[in-house]
């Protein structure tokens, strides 16, 4: 498929978008949305159920989604073109709202792995990892939840990493691990057994004692490849420990730029929905008429589309903030939480307007109904996140 002959024009206001928040983008990056919504209409739509229900991820379309700049659109290396945060969160969106699996697998490798190696890499390690991660000439995944670790990661991390001269030695377990499985390289999360803080570490792939096991019968974010990773004896060189991170504090950061992305996804799981309960709606009659002229049914559709547009007004602000430079962690926890709760509500709200339907991939709801589980979770589950934004206000800390 030849990118460039596509649709290049100023793309339409989504019927979501009530408030016309589409507008604070520039001309620009408006062509630029247009260009991925047609694509992600024609390559990624079609074939979304078929992939969640076969549990693959969509790996052929990977030069597609590197031809149109959808992996490093904030990094100068990787970037097409300047561009904002908030348009960077509204391609977390546009992607999500045609299928949230796809969109967990770029926020994985174009957010978690490669901003790990633009905030903590050096010179070096940046010039030789962001180009062709960029390009999708190598795919990374992010190796941080384990086992027994994952709101309390700051101070639970167990895998470890005891220096030997030259070489690091890894030792330990990973789970939920997205796009482990296929990756060419896995950015590990391990403590320090000489400080007792967090380092990160490239691992390429394939590494003598690691192993990557996919978990299966997921019923959430099925097309997404999570796996467990077991850490053997792992040895990396001293050349491929991430040269700027050197406690969780670093980590923290690489979180915090993609928090506020996922709260975008969130929002565009629950558009998804939306657009699937209004068609569905139009269409399906009851009683002689369809079921959207029917009082109950418009209130579900108003209040969905109220929980949307209070989101986007939301996160709109929260990316702004990242743009300049002011966003803290609990501004995107905020935002996360929020996004992801109103979400949760919305898919609800839209699985009862298509009725038993709703259950069945064939009428659109059900897979967004079953993703949002994850979105709610991953990231910070709404509980921590809310706590983030409790610490914030009273200046006390409540989850330890």
């Amino acid at each position: 498929m030849t990118l460039t002959t596509q649709q290049t024009d100023r793309p339409e206001v989504l019927d979501a978008d009530f408030y016309g928040f589409q507008d604070q983008l520039t001309e620009e990056e408006l062509r630029s949305v247009a260009r991925i919504r047609a694509f992600l209409d024609a390559e990624v739509r079609p074939h979304a159920d078929r992939l969640w229900e076969e549990a693959r991820s969509p790996r052929h379309l990977i030069p597609g989604f590197a031809e149109l700049g959808m992996f490093g659109a904030g990094w100068p290396e990787t970037r097409h073109f300047d561009n904002s945060a908030v348009y960077r969160a509204w391609i977390a969106l546009e992607i999500a709202r045609v299928d949230p699996s796809t969109a967990t697998f770029i926020g994985v490798h174009s957010g978690l792995a490669m901003n790990a190696i633009g905030v903590g890499g050096s010179e070096e390690q940046r010039a030789e990892w962001m180009g062709p991660m960029g390009r999708g000439e190598v795919i990374g995944a992010f190796g941080l939840t384990e086992p027994t670790s994952g709101s309390d990661t700051a101070r639970g991390l167990q895998t470890t990493a005891t220096r030997h001269g030259d070489e690091w030695v890894l030792n330990g377990k990973k789970r939920w691990i997205g796009n482990a499985t296929f990756a060419d390289i896995v950015v590990i999360w391990a403590r320090d057994t000489a400080d007792n803080q967090v380092k990160g570490f490239i691992v390429r792939q394939p590494s003598a004692g690691f192993t990557a096991t996919k978990i299966e019968r997921k019923q959430s974010l099925r097309a997404v490849e999570n796996a467990d990773i077991v850490l053997e004896d792992v040895r990396v060189p001293e050349s491929d420990r991430l040269a700027n991170i050197h406690s969780f504090r670093e980590v923290a950061i690489v979180l915090r730029l993609t928090r506020a992305e996922v709260a975008w996804q969130a929002i565009g799981v629950a558009v998804g929905a939306y657009e699937a309960a209004l068609a569905y709606a139009t269409e399906r009659h009851q009683f002689g008429k369809p079921i959207a002229s029917f009082q109950l049914v418009q209130e579900k559709l108003a209040n969905s589309l109220s929980n949307i547009t209070a989101s986007i007004a939301l996160c709109m602000r929260v990316s702004a903030m990242q743009d300049e430079g002011v966003q803290k962690d609990h501004h995107s926890a905020m935002a996360k939480a929020f996004a992801t709760a109103r979400m949760r509500e919305t898919v609800a709200l839209c699985r009862e307007i298509v009725g038993g339907n709703g259950i069945q991939l064939d009428h659109g709801v059900a897979r967004f109904f079953a993703d949002a589980e994850a979105v709610y979770t991953f990231e910070g589950t709404f509980d921590m996140n809310t706590l983030i934004v409790g610490r914030a206000i009273t200046g006390i800390q409540a989850f330890v």
